[in-house]
C-alpha cells in the first residue's frame, strides 16, 4: 500500500498505516483495543497516536511500514488456514501448530523484505494473527470454517457479505515470494502460504494440505537455528 499510495500521490508527503488487532464492531462498542501507526515520519505517527488515543483506544508507533504491511496481509491467510483447520474438526492442538507455523512464514518473509523481527513479534504481526485466528467476529477464519465444511470457494463468495480479505491475498502474496524471493522450492520455505492458495485456487483439498503439513520432512524449528 505505501508503494502504491507514492506512486498514485507522489512521495512528497508522509504517510501512516494503522493496524494491529481491532475488530471494528468491537471498537464502535468500546471495548479495550491496541493498535499501532507506522510511518517514515515518527513526528507525523506521533500527532496520530496522540489524536486517535483514548481511555479504551491504545495506539503505538513504529518506523517499520514494511513489517505492519506485512503483518496485515500475512495474517488474513493464516486465518484462513487456521479456520479450514477448526472446520475439519482437528482440535486445538492443530490449530495452535499451524498458527505458530504460519506465523513463523511471516516472519521469514517480513524479513527477506526489510521488515524488522519486533514488528513481525508485534500488535500489527502476531497479535493481530491472534486476533484474526482465533476471534469470532474474523471473516478470513469464517470463510476457512466453510472450506474445511466441504463448500466450494465460489460457493462461499456468493453467499457472504462481507469480504474475506485472504482469499485473494494468498494467490497474490504466492505470486510475489516466487518473483522476488530466491530459493529452491520456495513451498517448502512458506508451506502454509501456498497451501492455501493451492486450495483456494481449486487444485487442492483442505484435508489434502493440512495431512501434507505434517508429512513434512523431520527438521529443526527455524532455518536461523541451523547456523
Amino acid at each position: 500500500m505505501a508503494d502504491i499510495l507514492k506512486e498514485c500521490l507522489g512521495e512528497d508527503r508522509s504517510y501512516a498505516f494503522l493496524s494491529g488487532p481491532s475488530f471494528a464492531r468491537e471498537i464502535c462498542e468500546g471495548v479495550a483495543t491496541a493498535v499501532v501507526i507506522a510511518s517514515e515520519d515518527l513526528m507525523l505517527a506521533d500527532d496520530l497516536a496522540e489524536l486517535m488515543a483514548g481511555e479504551d483506544f491504545a495506539v503505538f508507533t513504529s518506523r517499520d511500514v514494511i513489517g505492519v504491511e506485512v503483518g496485515g496481509a500475512v495474517k488474513n491467510v493464516i486465518a484462513i488456514a487456521a479456520g479450514m483447520c477448526e472446520g475439519l474438526g482437528l482440535g486445538t492442538n492443530a490449530m495452535s501448530g499451524l498458527v505458530t507455523r504460519g506465523c513463523g512464514e511471516m516472519r521469514r518473509l517480513g524479513i527477506y523484505l526489510g521488515a524488522r523481527p519486533s514488528t513481525i513479534s508485534g500488535l500489527s504481526g502476531v497479535g493481530d494473527t491472534f486476533g484474526t485466528c482465533f476471534g469470532p467476529l474474523s471473516r478470513n477464519r469464517q470463510f476457512g470454517y466453510r472450506l474445511g465444511k466441504g463448500e466450494t470457494p465460489e460457493e462461499i463468495r456468493a453467499s457472504m457479505t462481507e469480504v474475506a480479505e485472504g482469499v485473494d491475498t494468498s494467490i497474490a502474496l504466492v505470486k510475489m515470494i516466487k518473483k522476488r524471493c530466491k530459493g529452491y522450492r520456495l513451498d517448502l520455505k512458506y508451506p502454509i502460504l501456498f497451501g492455501v492458495a493451492e486450495i483456494i485456487e481449486g487444485n487442492m483439498k483442505p484435508l489434502e494440505g493440512l495431512k501434507g503439513l505434517m508429512n513434512f520432512p523431520t527438521r529443526m524449528e527455524n532455518y536461523d537455528e541451523r547456523f
